[in-house]
């Protein structure tokens, strides 16, 4: 204990004297959360969002499908879909199963244009019958980007963290001599290892904590469900994203390729985890692809508890994966890390 303290004292000092990484990691993600708040919060939206529940195979589709800018997604249950309507992630539901019969959200002004865009398809199919005999509504809290994004922005903040304050300093360490010296000492890998795990935790816990305060200042996000849920899926995503970090970095030598390597993952993670947008009605390759990541469990886990009120046990599946990768990184970057 006294040797992983001494190496966890010491990375955390090293942290904090670098001035201008510690004022970046505060920085930059108030800038994207401000910035893309005031940016994307005017409602002016080009795409809309039609869930389609069981269609069947018919013309009524057809009319409706050729209406421009509205992307169709389809959903097997109907409680799914009128969830996803309820959160405005949606702007309307439709069911083909027995006759067209469609939701409609109170709350959402999209829903009243893409209303009137499927009701004028169904007129052309339909004269003589009268439409509003299907129409049902639903009401919800409504879901800003801001509020949507703001479990991504954490979740990319913790990524960066986690792999580059961890892998990239390892891969310095090595090829400034630092674990070589090291190596002269009574620690061992894993007590070297679990140090720097335990530093970069606490770290990014920290620095994640104060930017969700500073921005339900600033822009006052949507946080239904509960904070201590919120901190323990943030423990073990950033876990799941140290170990990743150490797995890389437990024998290169070059600080280049170290850097390469953390691109090739930061970049794929930050763009199909769902940092910056939905993966709703992607193909589905790019969801398998997209479930490999801890980062995507992480963000998926944050945003249910914060825009749908989830709780632990709702997100089984997400932690688990977060637990199984962790351990088995952490295990294989002990057994093959190299000292020098």
């Amino acid at each position: 204990m006294k040797r992983m303290w001494a190496i966890f004292k010491a990375r955390n000092l090293e942290f904090i004297r670098d001035k201008s990484s510690l004022g970046w990691a505060f920085l930059f993600p108030f800038l994207v959360v401000i910035g893309f708040g005031y940016m994307f919060n005017s409602g002016e939206k080009p795409m809309y969002k039609v869930a389609e529940v069981v269609p069947e195979a018919s013309i009524d589709q057809d009319l409706f499908h050729k209406k421009h800018f509205i992307e169709f997604i389809e959903y097997e249950s109907i409680d799914e879909a009128l969830k996803k309507l309820s959160l405005h992630k949606v702007d309307l539901v439709v069911s083909y199963s027995d006759r067209p019969t469609y939701w409609i959200s109170e709350t959402s002004p999209k829903s009243y244009v893409v209303e009137q865009m499927f009701l004028s398809s169904q007129r052309e199919l339909r004269p003589e019958e009268n439409m509003e005999l299907y129409r049902k509504t639903t009401k919800g809290q409504e879901v800003r980007y801001v509020d949507w994004l703001m479990g991504g922005i954490i979740g990319m903040n913790i990524m960066f963290s986690a792999l580059f304050g961890v892998g990239y300093v390892i891969v310095r360490y090595r090829k400034n001599g630092v674990l070589k010296r090291l190596k002269a000492t009574p620690l061992r890998p894993w007590e070297f290892l679990t140090a720097q795990v335990l530093s970069r935790l606490v770290l990014s816990l920290i620095v994640s904590a104060i930017i969700l305060i500073g921005c339900k200042f600033a822009v006052g996000y949507l946080m239904i469900g509960s904070y201590f849920d919120l901190f323990v899926v943030m423990t073990l995503g950033t876990m799941s994203l140290i170990s990743v970090g150490m797995l890389v970095a437990a024998r290169i030598q070059s600080e280049e390729l170290a850097g390469g390597l953390l691109n090739m993952l930061t970049w794929p993670m930050m763009f199909l985890s769902g940092v910056w947008f939905s993966l709703e009605g992607a193909n589905k390759y790019v969801i398998q692809l997209a479930n490999i990541f801890p980062l995507t469990h992480m963000v998926e886990g944050m945003r249910k508890i914060m825009t749908e009120g989830a709780d632990l046990a709702q997100l089984g599946p997400q932690l688990i994966y977060m637990i199984v990768s962790t351990v088995v990184c952490l295990t294989v970057s002990s057994m093959i890390f190299k000292w020098e």
